[in-house]
């Protein structure tokens, strides 16, 4: 049997000298390196979550301008005499071009359905107005409007009555 040898000192030494690791100073930069670039994709959260949000509402204002464009080209497609047949959130509606030029205001609920009564005050679970305003005169072929979409449906008159959002589109109907 062997008897069992110990390294020498200086041997140790060179071990522990050649251990690789992190000193306090490198760890302490690291995290100060990471920490900054938290701070800075956390500062960018509030405008990623405004820029989500602006961009369902006007997504919501735009189905809803298309459900307008939809009823007003159905409706003044009817022979003179008859009534809209469109019915159910679209009853209240006068899609026919007027003998004078009085805009139609209705409201929509955030899921795009109308709320409240034609020309009315808003109701409690209004958020979308829409004006239509219909342009006189109308031709023989052609009728022109143009659909107002803004939100909220309540507008603070202390903030200077300016809507957060809004969507115009000017529609033309063929006959």
């Amino acid at each position: 049997m062997s008897p069992l040898t110990f390294p020498t000192l200086p041997a140790r030494q060179r071990a522990r000298s050649e251990t690789a690791a992190f000193s306090l100073v490198e760890v302490t930069l690291a995290m100060g390196v990471a920490s900054f670039c938290l701070v800075a994709v956390l500062g960018l959260l509030p405008t990623a979550l405004k820029t989500q949000q602006a961009s369902t509402q006007q997504n919501t204002a735009n189905t809803i301008i298309s459900q307008i464009y939809s009823d007003l080209r159905a409706d003044v497609r009817l022979p003179p005499g008859l009534a809209s047949k469109a019915g159910g959130e679209w009853a209240n509606l006068h899609g026919h071009w007027r003998d004078r030029a009085v805009p139609d205001t209705l409201y929509f609920t955030q899921e795009a359905k109308q709320t409240g009564t034609i020309n009315g005050s808003p109701p409690a679970d209004a958020v979308f107005r829409a004006k239509i305003t219909y342009m006189l005169p109308p031709t023989e072929t052609t009728s022109l409007a143009n659909i107002t979409i803004s939100w909220p449906a309540r507008v603070d008159p202390a903030s200077g009555g300016v809507p957060a959002g809004s969507v115009t589109a000017l529609v033309a109907v063929n006959r």
